[in-house]
């Protein structure tokens, strides 16, 4: 009896470490896990920009509407000159929070500011991930993929039925749509404030300064992410040589 019941405990425990071998086997680690984002990052965001040319060359060149390189080029220097500074600015300032994977899927996406960066620290806050961990990766690419098919459905029931809505809405309710933005940023300082009051007084005294004092506002967001950041920095590193002094 006993040999039995020890040949099913050996039988039980064999097929325990079978389990978690076959699941080591299937895991990959966190770099191989960023060359997989690295490729189907590039992938996905070139096959998106190629479609997106092909409306504009169908329109200019199978229908005969090309407006001229005149047109083109004049015009996209003129867009240029105001937002090609965000195009260094805002990978370079949301690279921190989203991480590989996150700035790839925020990017495809679209309304990072609005949607993926605050999604993505507001899930990162609520598990206690860090921001540039492994973790924070993860949480914040997870935040980002349920933000993004969340928006995807919302807005094929706004498409579908969004002018009668937005016909039937007062005038009162349309005009406090502008304070949405400003909403969901005060929300997400409020919540890093409560764990960090001084953080918090920091990031409101830079943005006062740089939103009231004369600065492009093509800079705006950078420099209070840079002044910000930099300055939460020195404040720890002095507490830190204040609390090893001490």
């Amino acid at each position: 009896m006993s040999m039995g019941n020890e040949g099913s405990n050996l039988t039980i425990g064999e097929g325990a470490i079978a389990t978690k071998d076959m699941a080591a086997a299937t895991m990959i680690d966190f770099e191989t896990f960023q060359e997989k984002s690295h490729f189907w990052g590039r992938l996905t965001i070139w096959s998106v920009i190629l479609l997106t040319l092909v409306v504009p060359l169908y329109l200019s060149f199978v229908l005969g509407f090309h407006p001229g390189w005149a047109a083109i080029i004049s015009g996209f220097i003129a867009y240029a000159s105001i937002i090609a500074i965000v195009w260094i600015v805002e990978p370079i300032s949301y690279y921190p929070i989203l991480g590989v994977s996150g700035t790839y899927l925020a990017f495809l996406t679209g309304n990072i500011g609005n949607m993926c960066l605050p999604c993505a620290s507001v899930a990162q806050s609520v598990v206690g991930a860090e921001p540039g961990t492994k973790k924070g990766e993860i949480t914040a690419t997870l935040a980002i993929a349920a933000a993004s098919i969340t928006n995807a459905v919302i807005l094929l029931f706004v498409i579908l039925g969004g002018s009668y809505l937005l016909s039937v809405m007062p005038e009162s309710v349309m005009s406090a749509f502008r304070f949405v933005l400003p909403a969901i940023f005060g929300g997400v300082i409020a919540q890093f404030a409560l764990q960090k009051p001084t953080w918090g007084l920091v990031g409101i005294a830079f943005g006062l300064f740089v939103n009231l004092g004369p600065i492009p506002r093509t800079f705006h967001t950078f420099l209070c992410i840079l002044g910000t950041v930099v300055i939460c920095m020195l404040m720890e590193k002095i507490k830190a040589q204040k609390t090893g002094v001490s």
